[in-house]
């Protein structure tokens, strides 16, 4: 059970390193596309399925909140939380439309639309950046794998390069911390008391 216990977090350390070495660049682009959003009274959008939306509401939380200083509310919402928005698409429209018609609703040229998907295939993700993108919204995606359909239409899109969903998702929960931490550092100097 040592050497399974091990294995594994040997497995997620490498494949930090190995995204460290490769990906660097695209995290510091998402961190640019927040920022300049955030400045100019923007919001961020973000959503996943499972895990994702789990990471979703968390990265949300870190904006709204706080990560590590004390600073103004950052404006975030997960398009994961409502239940009764999310069962009344599912069940009078379709579950693949949960998240694009909350976009539609909520979103505005501006703002980001951030979608995670470990395979980068999830229909309904895919759908909510598809429309994000027709009203002027940029996009970021987090996926995995080949990255999928999301790499072809987000304007940034982070893979972690593994077929594993379970390292794949606590890597983008540290990229999310990551991205919190560097965009609380910009704004953490405009604190309104």
């Amino acid at each position: 059970m040592k050497e399974f216990i091990i294995s594994r977090l040997r497995e997620s350390a490498d494949l930090k390193l190995l995204f460290a070495k490769q990906s660097t660049k695209e995290v510091m682009q998402a961190v640019d596309i927040i920022e300049k959003l955030l400045k100019s009274g923007g919001k961020i959008l973000i959503f996943g399925n499972g895990g994702s939306a789990a990471d979703a509401q968390h990265i949300a939380a870190e904006f709204v909140n706080r990560y590590l200083k004390e600073r103004n509310a950052l404006p975030a919402i997960a398009l994961t939380t409502d239940t009764s928005i999310l069962t009344s698409i599912g069940n009078d429209n379709s579950f693949d439309n949960i998240f694009s018609r909350q976009i539609e609703a909520l979103g505005k040229k501006g703002d980001v639309a951030w979608g995670l998907s470990t395979s980068g295939r999830s229909r309904n993700v895919v759908r909510a950046l598809r429309v994000a993108k027709s009203f002027g919204l940029k996009t970021i995606g987090f996926t995995g794998g080949d990255g999928g359909e999301i790499k072809k239409i987000v304007d940034c899109n982070i893979n972690v390069p593994s077929m594993s969903t379970p390292r794949i998702q606590e890597l983008h929960i540290t990229i999310g911390h990551i991205i919190c931490e560097l965009i609380e550092d910009i704004f953490s100097n405009k604190r309104n008391d």
